[in-house]
C-alpha cells in the first residue's frame, strides 16, 4: 500500500512537467518522427517509475544508514577520526552521483579535453573537505551565518582569476555534486552528528551541512580551470552539443548507465559493511531490511537515469533550438521565458532529492511546516532561476551581473532568517540541482546556447560560457526563496 502511494504521489507530482513539454511538442513545435513521441513517452514512464522505486528503497537504506552512521562516529573518540569520515563519505557518496555523471558527460561533449573521470573526483574532493569542516562546524558550534559570509567572499574574490567559461560550469558543478544519492546520505550523516555531538539542545545545527559543502566544487573545479589554461596556454575549442551521442536504444542506455549506477549504489553498501560488523551491530532483522532496501535504489535509479537520457535529453535540447529557428518571428524566441518558467517549476517538484529534503523538514517541525510547502517555495524559486537563465543565454550576459547580487541579497537575509531556516536555505540550493534537472534543463540551455551562437555568428559566446549556468541560477534562488518562508515562519510561531 505505501509503494502505491509513493507511485501515486510521485505520478501526479510529474504532471505538470509532462503537461508543459505536451503543449510545446505537439501544438507549438512538433516532432518530425513518431518515434520521438515514444522515445517521450517511454521515458516518462521510466522516470515516474524509477523515481518510485528509488524513493521506497531510500526510506529503508541509504537513509537509516547515513543517520545511523552519523550517530556512530562518537564511538571512534578521536575528533580528527570523524573528520576524516566525513571526508571519505563526502567524496564517496559525490563520486557516486549521477547528476555529476550526466554533468561530466554533457561538459566532455563540448570539450574532450575535460576527462570526465578526473572532472567527478576533483569535485568531489571539494565536496568530502567541506563535509569535514561542516562537522567541525558542528562540534565546534561556529555560526553558521558566519561561515556562509566568509565562504561566499572567498569564493567571489577566488573569480577573478578563474578562466570565463569555467565560471558558470563550476556553479553548475557544485548544484549537480549535491543529488539523489550525496543528499540523503550526507543529510542523513550530519542529522546523526548534529544530534550526539552538538552543543547545543536545538535542532538548528541539522540542515546547513549541505550549503557549506557546496561550496566545496566551486572552489575546486575553480582551480581546475586555471590549471588547464595554464597548460593549453587557454581554453581549448568548443565542439558541438549531441546528447544523442549515448544512443537511442533503451537496452543499449540502460547498458551504459549499469556501471555507473552500481558506482552510485554499492560503495555506500561496502562503506557500511565494516561499520556494522565491528561498530554499530545492528540487529540481525534491521540488518537484512537495510540490505534488501539496496535493491529498488539500486533498480530504481538505474531506470531513473536511462529513462532520461532515453527520453528526455534529446526532447530538452530540441526545445531549446526550436524557438530561435530562423523562419520563426524574433518574438517567438521570448517564449521561452513562461515556458523555462513552468519547466524548472515542474522538474522541482519531480525532483527525489527535493523530496527527501522535504520530508526532513516536516519531521524536525512536527508537521508546522509540510514537505508540500517547501517544494512549492521551491518549485516557484527555481522557475525563476530558469526564467533568469534564457535571459542571459539570449542577450549573452556575463553570469556575474547575475550571481553577485543574488548572492548579496541571500547573505543580508541572513540577518533576519532563523538559523534553521539559514542552513536549510543552503541546502535547498544545493539539493534542487539532481540528475533530472541536470539531463534536462541542461540540454535546454545548451540549445539555446547553440541556436545563439549560429544566430550571432563570430561575435557570439561560447556555447561553454553561454549554455552552462541553468544549475548555478537553480542553486541561488532557492537562498532567497526559503529564507523568505522562514521569516514568514517565525513570524507565525511555525518554526518553533
Amino acid at each position: 500500500m505505501k509503494a502505491l502511494n509513493v507511485l501515486k504521489e510521485t505520478f501526479f507530482m510529474s504532471l505538470p512537467l509532462m503537461g508543459v513539454m505536451a503543449i510545446v511538442l505537439i501544438f507549438v513545435a512538433p516532432f518530425e518522427e513518431r518515434f520521438d513521441y515514444i522515445r517521450l513517452g517511454v521515458g516518462y514512464a521510466g522516470v515516474v517509475i524509477g523515481q518510485s522505486l528509488f524513493l521506497i528503497g531510500l526510506n529503508i537504506s541509504i537513509l537509516p544508514v547515513g543517520e545511523i552512521m552519523g550517530k556512530n562516529l562518537i564511538k571512534l573518540k578521536k575528533f580528527v577520526w570523524i573528520i576524516f569520515f566525513g571526508f571519505f563519505f563526502g567524496l564517496l557518496a559525490t563520486v557516486a552521483e549521477p547528476a555529476l555523471a550526466v554533468l561530466a558527460r554533457q561538459t566532455n561533449l563540448l570539450i574532450e579535453e575535460i576527462n570526465q573521470t578526473l572532472f567527478i573526483w576533483v569535485m568531489g574532493a571539494g565536496i568530502g573537505v567541506f563535509v569535514g569542516f561542516s562537522l567541525w562546524r558542528i562540534v565546534k558550534n561556529v555560526s553558521i551565518k558566519k561561515v556562509f559570509v566568509v565562504l561566499y567572499a572567498l569564493l567571489f574574490a577566488t573569480i577573478i582569476f578563474v578562466p570565463e567559461e569555467f565560471v558558470a560550469l563550476a556553479f553548475d558543478g557544485s548544484g549537480a555534486t549535491t543529488g539523489d544519492i550525496s543528499v540523503p546520505f550526507i543529510l542523513a550523516l550530519g542529522m546523526g552528528v548534529s544530534t550526539t555531538l552538538s552543543k547545543r539542545n536545538d535542532n538548528d545545527d541539522i540542515f546547513g551541512i549541505i550549503g557549506i559543502a557546496s561550496v566545496g566544487p566551486i572552489l575546486t573545479i575553480f582551480i581546475y580551470g586555471m590549471i588547464l589554461n595554464a597548460i593549453h596556454g587557454g581554453i581549448p575549442d568548443v565542439g558541438v552539443y549531441d546528447p544523442g551521442a549515448i544512443g537511442t536504444n533503451f537496452l543499449q542506455i540502460l547498458m551504459y548507465n549499469l556501471s555507473g549506477v552500481s558506482l552510485a549504489v554499492f560503495p555506500m553498501l561496502v562503506v557500511f559493511l565494516p561499520f556494522q560488523f565491528f561498530l554499530i551491530k545492528l540487529a540481525k532483522k534491521d540488518f537484512a531490511k537495510i540490505i534488501w532496501g539496496i535493491i529498488p535504489v539500486f533498480a530504481g535509479l538505474l531506470i531513473f537515469l536511462s529513462s532520461i537520457d532515453f527520453g528526455f535529453a534529446f526532447a530538452g535540447k530540441y526545445m531549446g533550438e526550436v524557438f530561435l529557428e530562423s523562419h520563426r518571428p524574433e518574438w517567438f524566441r521570448w517564449l521561452l521565458l513562461p515556458m523555462s518558467f513552468i519547466l524548472g517549476a515542474a522538474i522541482t517538484l519531480t525532483e527525489p532529492a527535493v523530496t527527501v529534503l522535504g520530508e526532513k523538514l516536516e519531521q524536525i517541525t512536527k508537521g508546522k511546516i509540510t514537505r508540500m510547502t517547501i517544494r512549492m517555495t521551491l518549485a516557484l524559486g527555481i522557475g525563476v532561476a530558469a526564467m533568469l537563465a534564457v535571459v542571459k543565454i539570449l542577450t549573452q550576459t556575463n553570469i556575474l551581473w547575475y550571481l553577485a547580487p543574488l548572492y548579496a541579497i541571500a547573505i543580508f537575509m541572513m540577518k533576519f532568517t532563523p538559523r534553521l531556516f539559514v542552513g536549510l536555505a543552503f541546502d535547498s540550493g544545493g539539493v534542487t540541482g539532481g540528475a533530472l534537472t541536470s539531463a534536462m534543463l541542461t540540454p535546454l540551455t545548451l540549445g539555446i546556447a547553440q541556436a545563439v551562437a549560429v544566430a550571432a555568428g563570430p561575435e557570439a559566446q561560447s556555447v561553454l560560457t553561454n549554455g552552462f549556468g541553468i544549475i548555478a541560477f537553480i542553486s541561488v534562488t532557492p537562498l532567497i526563496a526559503v529564507q523568505i518562508l522562514g521569516i514568514y515562519a517565525s513570524h507565525h510561531g511555525m518554526s518553533e
